[in-house]
């Protein structure tokens, strides 16, 4: 039985802040690196990245030999502590995480090891490109140079011009259906696109889903944590969504935002597909405070200031409201619960637009003001893989071919 060190890593540019992680695997015996593994996870605290970087590089073992022994070394005494069961794990947003760590390899197998700061060197290297890499807008792959990835960074100024884009684009999460064409789907990967590709194992699949119309969705208006009901053109979108549903055949949960519209939404499927619908806040919609019910040019008129900010920044919140950072901690939060209790199964997500947005954005590796470079149709699908090497792959997106 081989034996593999793993060295895991993980950062927060601001606690929370940007973040990423990094793994590398070593054969015990030669010091030998076996693999690595980085990603940008978008806006997250230290402890949930260097986590993220242990659920990595226990995968990317796991996917080396299944039978292996693993020796963790982390210079964060925080996970490597409570790991060991010395520390109780008080925060409830760890808890999902630290689950998903032991389930890996079996109880037993995996030791843990504090080690200094300077000694974990490498695994640091990785984090740090990965959250450069998501500067960029480019995804982390091997052997990526920081000071290439600085050079090709955005500059200040092409920054805010794609924050605040051309006029026509308006507001990222107004409840609004396009009144064009609906985007193309992104094409499934097919044989051979995968020809000569590793086998990355079984992935968790997230369908996720924007609930059906609602009386503010044609009027363009923002809808956050109001509570407005399916329209008859919303329940006649959710029967169609789960007609689509019944005849893939391979939907095994259904989670839902705790809203109306989506519930509603999710109740449908889930009759037809013989399922229960477990509720989750952290798939709620932005809230949208002062702006909620007003239509974008509306919020210009009366909040221009509020609305000029939160252009500018994704930690501009709407008076009373929500950021775009805040959002995004709680919807990677609520990602991480769902791959630890769904683990290799098909999961349909009904939510709303900007947390779908948030989940395809972190999926990709995007900046943020990738978030007013998408368009999500009502009742329209998104697919996301999530593999057990902890990369994630976009299969669809903006799917409306089940309403025509």
């Amino acid at each position: 039985m081989p034996t593999f060190v793993i060295e895991a890593d993980g950062g927060s540019r601001g606690n929370p802040g940007p973040a990423g992680y990094g793994a590398v695997v070593r054969d015990a015996d030669t010091g030998q690196v076996l693999a690595e593994t980085a990603e940008y996870i978008g806006v997250a605290t230290n402890n949930v990245a260097e986590y993220r970087g242990l659920v990595a590089g226990l995968r990317a073992a796991h996917a080396l030999d299944p039978d292996a022994a693993v020796r963790v070394r982390m210079d964060s005494k925080l996970v490597v502590e409570q790991m060991s069961g010395r520390w109780k794990i008080k925060h409830p947003d760890m808890r999902p995480l630290a689950a998903e760590a032991r389930s890996v390899f079996p109880p037993g197998r995996v030791s843990y090891t504090w080690i200094p700061r300077h000694q974990n060197s490498h695994a640091d290297r990785l984090a740090n490109e990965a959250m450069d890499a998501g500067r960029s807008g480019r995804p982390w792959e091997p052997g990526m140079s920081r000071a290439a990835l600085a050079a090709t960074a955005p500059t200040a100024e092409a920054a805010a011009l794609a924050v605040q884009g051309p006029p026509a684009a308006g507001p990222v999460a107004v409840e609004a259906p396009t009144a064009a064409e609906p985007s193309a789907p992104v094409r499934p990967a097919g044989p051979a696109d995968l020809a000569g590709a590793p086998d990355l194992g079984t992935a968790t699949t997230l369908v996720l889903l924007r609930h059906g119309e609602t009386a503010l969705t044609p009027q363009k208006r923002f809808s956050g944590t109001s509570d407005p009901e399916l329209t008859d053109k919303g329940r006649w979108q959710a029967e169609r969504v789960a007609d689509a549903l019944a005849a893939r055949g391979t939907v095994q949960a259904v989670v839902s935002s705790p809203l109306s519209r989506c519930r509603q939404t999710a109740q449908v499927a889930a009759d037809r597909l013989g399922l229960t619908v477990r509720v989750d806040d952290g798939l709620r919609e932005t809230d949208f405070g002062a702006w909620d019910g007003l239509t974008f040019a509306e919020v210009r008129e009366r909040h221009p200031a509020d609305l000029d900010a939160w252009l500018a920044s994704g930690r501009a919140a709407p008076t009373g409201g929500e950021s775009f950072a805040t959002v995004t901690r709680r919807v990677s939060v609520c990602r991480d619960r769902l791959l630890a209790r769904y683990p290799g199964r098909t999961v349909l997500v009904v939510s709303h637009v900007t947390p779908i947005k948030v989940l395809v954005r972190l999926a990709l590796g995007a900046p943020s003001e990738a978030l007013f470079r998408m368009e999500l149709s009502a009742a329209s699908f998104c697919v996301l893989n999530y593999y057990p090497d902890g990369n994630a792959s976009l299969r669809l997106f903006n799917d409306t071919a089940h309403l025509r």
